[in-house]
């Protein structure tokens, strides 16, 4: 398995965060490897992380981290573009530990959309520590 997010470049965008505070809640917490920053939303529903490869990319698994308290219920990826999107669903437990998450057929896009449809925080607000997509 080969991280797509060390080997490949990306943009990364997220629905929001917590009161705009970049600097302590930034989207770039999430793939810095450091187990004490993290990405943390805003309040509201749905949240939700876009990866932008700069070139199409086959994805087969990714990883989330969350924080216990503040993970994302009723989630699904979608992959690819306006023309072709694919749909997954997928079902983190509440828990502070690293899920990994096998795609049912691995899929080549550039566009992979993350979204949070609930949260099992009572705001709405969504807390990761780590994001990885693996080929």
């Amino acid at each position: 398995m080969t991280c797509l997010l060390k080997k490949c470049n990306f943009e990364c965008r997220v629905s929001s965060v917590l009161n705009k505070n970049n600097r302590s809640y930034g989207k770039n917490y999430m793939f810095d490897n450091c187990p004490e920053t993290c990405w943390n939303s805003d309040a509201g529903s749905p949240q939700w992380v876009i990866i932008n490869f700069e070139q199409e990319c086959e994805v087969r698994s990714f990883e989330i981290e969350f924080q216990g308290g503040f993970v994302g219920k009723n989630c699904h990826l979608e992959i690819g573009n306006k023309e072709t999107k694919f749909h997954e669903s997928f079902y983190p437990e509440d828990k502070n530990a690293l899920q990994v998450f096998n795609l049912k057929n691995p899929k080549k896009a550039k566009t992979f959309k993350f979204i949070f449809n609930k949260s099992t925080d009572f705001y709405g607000r969504i807390i990761i520590y780590k994001l990885s997509l693996y080929s």
